[in-house]
């Protein structure tokens, strides 16, 4: 390691600097020594040096101190005064800084009684000044002798590796379960969330008080002091709100920071300002992670699926912390991997969290059906799902749902009593906009966000009602037909769900050349997610030899079996009054999806009808453009 012992002008920088050396057994170098005559004979008469006199000075120190940083470490007292200068001597390594910090008035008593050194004592008030106090390195007061300095340094430097290795700002629900898991997984931790004068205060060491046991975690509601706990290259997770929050967060932290050092932002962001970050990060020599995390708060606690993406130097510092929290699949393996470049880790979230809609609603149109159509009380439904779960159908949504079914409160269902209005955050909406840019089918998964947008029309709904009088119609005679048709529509229409979203991340990855892998997609899917289920550890392998899932030989199987259930069950539902938008969207892509001859060849003659778009012949070449006077 290379130690910079740094400060104004006779701070002690050079006296510190050798007995430390000697303490250390390192070589001590001057950086004054490193001065061209023409930055000396400037200095001597009191004049100020510029950036044109320091930064060719500054650059031939920072070779030296990579040199010195290869070949076994050194001591170097060096000004280093300003933060534009120590990211030159940061370049390429990661110096310990030491600040020598004392008052004007002891510096100057001291100058005074300087003999034969160059430095014009004129200039001290131009180097406090300069001066910008990092947060982070060491500050130590020269109120002490030099022998009493360096044993406070060499006491620091004892101590060094008890600094936090990993910090996490944000102690909502997410971050303090993050925090958790990365504390009971021994990880040295350092957590921090804003201060708000009676709003948020000491939010951070509540949690500490509310987890005594916790021996791996620091606490703090100061920034620079939390950054300061960290080691480097520091590596820091945001678990704060998508959007300006973290863009704030992020001009907070930066003069805080040295170069390399690594922000991870495990919100859900939208991936296009992941992909603003990457770069505006890069400019600043700081790296950005850009990381789904899925599992909700259990998971976060106990193991979630984690995605992280950005710079690979980056995400490769971080990614064995990720595994050791993770969930594991079937083989053990950790339900983490480097999934590309840029925003691609919040994009495949984005996705993952568009096909958690769809089959949520897919799941809602199943109990509706059993209960409006087939008029099966909530136990009945309960004992059903329970056996789905058994089989190919078992999904962690599906278990959950069969824990919703059985919650009870004064023997009457919970359930009954919550209001239907289906709330919703970013991600489902920046999905069917991402889709509707790169011109990807979407509507299955898009249908999944309009009913939780039609499901909050609540009053108009309820009024609608009564002036059409509407009811869902219940059919009578044998269920048993019905329910065996059902899950097969129910699991055609997640194979459907599950195309559908691959198929938009195929798109967007073919777009970036991010190299998607898909099947490692499917896998770290497999467990700590909410989409985690038997189809994706099937997906698994059918994505190992395609990257279309209709296409797969026993996607196809299945498909040819099952689609005509899916067309009879949203048939028979929408033809007894029962809005089915997923089941009827689903059976909708999959018909067009497998129709050699569609429509579209109106669309394109009224096209050119009214609008001289012109359009293509199956008798002439492919990419010839046809234009016809229709009327005359």
């Amino acid at each position: 390691m290379v130690i910079i012992v740094y400060g104004v002008t006779g701070c002690g920088k050079t006296t510190v600097g050798q007995l430390l050396a000697e303490k250390l057994n390192f070589p001590f170098y001057d950086g004054d020594n490193f001065h061209p005559t023409s930055n000396v004979e400037k200095m001597r008469k009191g004049i100020p040096l510029t950036d044109e006199d320091r930064i060719p000075w500054l650059n031939n120190l920072r070779i030296k101190i990579q040199s010195w940083d290869r070949n076994g470490g050194a001591v170097l007292a060096c000004s280093a005064l300003n933060e534009k200068y120590r990211k030159i001597l940061k370049r390429g390594s990661n110096p310990i800084w030491v600040l020598l910090d004392g008052s004007r008035e002891l510096i100057q008593e001291r100058l005074d009684a300087r003999v034969g050194h160059f430095m014009n004592p004129a200039l001290l008030e131009s180097q406090f000044a300069t001066l910008e106090k990092p947060a982070y390195g060491y500050k130590v007061s020269i109120d002490s002798t030099p022998a009493e300095i360096v044993e406070q340094i060499h006491f620091l430097l004892k101590n060094m590796n008890e600094l936090s290795s990993f910090g996490v700002i944000g102690m909502g629900v997410m971050g303090k379960s993050l925090a958790l898991n990365l504390s009971n997984n021994d990880v040295p931790l350092s957590i921090y969330n804003r201060h708000v004068p009676n709003k948020e205060e000491k939010v951070a060491a509540k949690v500490l008080e509310q987890f005594p046991d916790q021996k791996n975690m620091l606490a703090f509601d100061d920034l620079p002091s939390f950054v300061t706990s960290l080691s480097t290259p520091r590596k820091i997770l945001l678990m704060i709100p998508a959007g300006k929050a973290v863009d704030h967060q992020i001009e907070e932290l930066i003069p805080l920071l040295s170069p390399g050092d690594i922000i991870i932002d495990g919100g859900n962001s939208f991936y296009k300002d992941t992909n603003r970050r990457v770069s505006y990060l890069e400019e600043k020599e700081l790296l950005f992670v850009g990381t789904g995390v899925s599992g909700g708060e259990e998971g976060a606690l106990k193991g979630p699926s984690i995605m992280p993406s950005g710079p690979k130097e980056a995400v490769d510092k971080v990614l064995s912390l990720f595994e050791k929290i993770a969930a594991k699949d079937k083989s053990g393996k950790p339900c983490t991997a480097y999934i590309g470049p840029e925003g691609s880790g919040h994009f495949i979230k984005m996705v993952h969290n568009s096909i958690e809609y769809a089959e949520m609603q897919a799941l809602t149109e199943a109990y509706f059906l059993m209960r409006r159509h087939l008029g099966m009380d909530p136990k009945e439904i309960f004992e059903v799902f329970s056996t789905w779960q058994e089989g190919d159908t078992a999904s962690y949504l599906l278990e959950i749902t069969c824990d919703i079914l059985n919650t009870y409160e004064d023997d009457e269902l919970l359930l009954d009593k919550i209001l239907d209005k289906a709330a919703q955050k970013g991600t489902g909406g920046w999905s069917v906009t991402t889709a509707l840019e790169y011109g990807v089918p979407y509507g299955v998964l898009s249908e999944a966000v309009m009913a939780r947008a039609i499901s909050f029309k609540k009053d108009e709904r309820s009024k609608a009602s009564q002036v059409y009088g509407h009811k869902p119609k219940a059919i009578s005679g044998d269920r048993s037909n019905f329910l065996e048709s059902l899950k097969d529509a129910y699991q055609a229409c997640r194979i459907i769900n599950h195309e559908v979203g691959f198929s938009l991340m195929k798109a967007v990855s073919d777009e970036h050349n991010w190299n998607l892998n898909f099947s490692e997609i499917a896998r770290i899917w497999t467990n700590g997610c909410i989409i985690r289920s038997s189809l994706m550890e099937s997906a698994v392998a059918w994505f190992s030899t395609t990257d279309n899932l209709l296409m797969h030989p026993e996607v196809i199987d299945r498909m040819k079996l099952s689609h005509q259930k899916l067309a009879f069950v949203a048939g028979e539902g929408i033809k007894h009054g029962l809005a089915l938008p997923v089941f009827s969207a689903a059976i909708n892509y999959f018909l067009g999806a497998i129709t050699a001859e569609s429509p579209a060849n109106l669309i394109q003659a009224q096209r050119d009808y009214f609008g001289a778009h012109t359009y293509e012949r199956v008798d002439a070449p492919e990419g010839k453009h046809f234009h016809t006077v229709w009327k005359e």
